[in-house]
């Protein structure tokens, strides 16, 4: 979920649950490892954690990563590659079967 206050990811299966905030920062020694947060509106979605697994495969290619996130539209996951392009992943959110 994404909101005004930082970004949450959350993971359950049968092993357990967790859960990981990451808030905005701006006074980093390091540019890299700063956290920028740009958003519209508030959004809350469902994706397949396997698929968001076999995505960060690409880290080793940048020293960022750009997160996409609306309710109209699958996530974005893009890797700026230097001067050479980037790579993007588009991964649509589970459905949720009970407002079906």
């Amino acid at each position: 979920s994404c909101a005004k206050d930082g970004v949450k990811f959350s993971a359950s299966g049968e092993l357990g649950t967790g859960n990981i905030k990451l808030s905005q920062t701006s006074n980093v020694d390091k540019e890299d490892e700063a956290v920028t947060i740009e958003m519209n509106e508030p959004v809350q979605l469902i994706f397949a954690l396997n698929y968001l697994n076999f995505f960060t495969k690409a880290t080793p290619l940048s020293k960022t990563v750009t997160l996409s996130m609306s309710a109209d539209i699958p996530l974005v996951v893009e890797y700026k590659i230097a001067d050479m392009g980037h790579v993007k992943y588009y991964l649509a959110p589970k459905i949720d079967e009970e407002s079906s």
